[in-house]
């Protein structure tokens, strides 16, 4: 049985996190980075997510450009999951695939579609009390 902690990035407010276990969180299991999933499976109800990466229980990030689950050791030069000191530097480094396994921890997704509520709405943080600050301020 899989669990993931869910990252949702909106790229217009902020990041928020959802724990997702059981049914739907096998959903996730076997879909690559780049690929949609529908916000239902993290309580998001019309939204659609974008997976964009995510990293296992030790910390091993996902590359996109890897195939398959499993762990590789890759000689790199840049991009996701190390940064050369300078110029020309490889390195091997330890890295996991681009599809999504049931040993991932978390799971790095983006707002790809909105719904027709925002996300705070659908937690429960409306903007409402914030306006009740502001009008008990100017009393």
């Amino acid at each position: 049985m899989a669990d993931f902690k869910v990252v949702v990035a909106d790229p217009k407010t902020k990041s928020y996190q959802f724990d997702v276990t059981g049914a739907e969180a096998n959903k996730f299991v076997g879909k690559s980075i780049g690929e949609t999933v529908e916000g239902s499976l993290v309580g998001l109800p019309g939204y659609t997510l974008k997976i964009t990466g995510g990293s296992d229980k030790s910390g091993m990030v996902m590359r996109p450009d890897l195939p398959g689950p499993k762990r590789q050791k890759v000689l790199v030069a840049n991009g996701t999951g190390y940064s050369p000191v300078s110029k020309g530097v490889r390195r091997r480094k330890m890295m996991r695939g681009k599809e999504v396994a049931p040993d991932i921890v978390q799971i790095n997704t983006v707002v790809a579609e909105y719904g027709s509520d925002t996300i705070e709405k659908i937690l429960g943080g409306d903007e409402e009390p914030a306006e009740e600050v502001e009008a008990a301020t100017e009393e």
